[in-house]
């Protein structure tokens, strides 16, 4: 997977909005204003951050050396994907959904309600 596959993809789910927030080159993705995912982009390596339940987080570390504990983001709760190693695209697609998913059940009920009409 490459960046712009990357953007679009995330672009295409409901309430999602590209933010630069903490400089010019961490490109961030956000649902209803809260974070999904983190995309370095003046990295050689292509690799992004993805929210991730704890103990499903740990799983996938121990089966793919490609998932690590995400660089300068709580290690528990998120995962550093480098998309140039052996992970398909389907697999990390997954792994957005995921990410998605899991903040969008964390919003407040009226943000859901929002979030369900776009």
């Amino acid at each position: 997977m490459n960046i712009e596959t990357f953007v679009e993809y995330c672009l295409a789910k409901k309430g999602v909005e590209e933010t630069f927030p903490f400089d010019d080159v961490t490109l961030v993705l956000k649902v209803m204003g809260k974070m999904f995912a983190v995309c370095p982009t003046d990295n050689e390596v292509f690799s992004i951050s993805l929210k991730c339940d704890p103990e499903y987080a740990v799983e996938l570390r121990e089966r793919h050396e490609e998932i690590t504990a995400a660089w300068h983001m709580s290690k528990v709760h998120w995962n550093g994907i480098n998309c140039e190693g052996s992970l398909k695209d389907a697999q990390i697609q997954a792994l957005i959904d995921d990410s998605y998913n899991l903040v969008v059940r964390g919003l407040t009920k009226k943000n859901q309600s929002i979030l369900s009409s776009l």
